[in-house]
C-alpha cells in the first residue's frame, strides 16, 4: 500500500479487489441460479403429494443437499481443490474461486426455491390441472410465475450469501476483498484495510437487499 495515498491506502489495489469481487459473485450467482433452480424444482415435484411424487429419488436428492449445505464453506472450499483444477485448472484467483462458491451456493438455493414452490396457491395449480395442463405447462406457466416473488427474494438471499462467501475465499487466495483485507489488514496489522474492505462490503450487501426487496415488492400481487 501507497503510504502517501489517502489514507495510506493502495486505492487503485482496493478497486481491483472490489471487481474482482464483484465478478465473482456475479458469475458464482449466475451458475448457482442454473443448478439450483431446476434442483429446487426437482425437490419439490418428486416430494410427497406432488405431481413426480417419487419418495426414494426425494429422499437421495434432499440427503445430498442437506450434507453439503452441512459442510462449512471455509471446509468445502479446500475439499473440493481437486475438483476445482480439473474444472477450471487452477484454485486460486477468481476463477478458482467461483466453483467453490457454487457448489456451497446451489444447494442452499435449491432449498429456497423448493421452499417458494410449497407456497404457491393450491387452487390455482388445481385449476390448471382440471384443464390439461401437462407438467411441464405446469412448471412454466404456473409453479415460477406464481412463486415469482419468493424466487427473487431467494436470489437475493443466496447472493447475500455469496458475497461473505466470497470475502471467506480470500483464505486460500481467492482473490477480491477477502483476500486483500486477510493480506493487509489480518497479516501485516492494517487496521485501515480491513475497515475499509468492510465497510465496501457492507455498502454492496445493502445495495443487493435493496434492489431485491424492490422487486419482490414490485412482482407481488398488489
Amino acid at each position: 500500500m501507497d503510504p502517501n495515498s489517502l489514507l495510506g491506502l493502495d486505492w487503485a489495489e482496493i478497486g481491483q479487489a472490489t471487481l474482482d469481487t464483484l465478478n465473482m459473485m456475479l458469475w458464482s450467482t449466475a451458475f448457482t441460479v442454473i443448478i439450483g433452480l431446476p434442483l429446487g424444482i426437482i425437490l419439490y415435484l418428486t416430494s410427497r403429494g406432488q405431481v413426480l411424487q417419487q419418495p426414494l429419488a426425494y429422499g437421495v436428492l434432499s440427503f445430498i443437499v442437506n450434507v453439503v449445505r452441512s459442510v462449512p464453506f471455509i471446509i468445502l472450499m479446500i475439499m473440493v481443490i481437486p475438483l476445482t483444477k480439473l474444472i477450471v485448472g487452477t484454485s486460486l484467483g477468481v476463477t478458482g474461486s467461483i466453483p467453490p462458491l457454487v457448489i456451497a451456493a446451489a444447494p442452499f438455493f435449491a432449498r429456497l426455491v423448493e421452499t417458494s414452490l410449497r407456497e404457491v396457491d393450491r387452487g390455482v395449480i388445481e385449476a390448471a390441472q382440471s384443464m390439461g395442463a401437462t407438467n411441464w405447462q405446469l412448471i412454466r406457466h404456473v409453479y415460477l410465475p406464481e412463486a415469482r416473488p419468493g424466487l427473487i427474494a431467494a436470489i437475493t438471499i443466496t447472493t447475500v450469501t455469496l458475497v461473505s462467501y466470497t470475502a471467506m475465499s480470500g483464505v486460500i487466495g481467492g482473490g477480491g476483498l477477502g483476500d486483500l483485507a486477510i493480506r493487509y489488514g489480518y497479516q501485516r496489522f492494517q487496521t485501515t484495510v480491513m475497515i475499509v474492505t468492510v465497510i465496501i462490503l457492507l455498502v454492496l450487501v445493502q445495495i443487493l437487499q435493496t434492489l431485491g426487496d424492490r422487486l419482490v415488492q414490485n412482482y407481488q400481487r398488489k
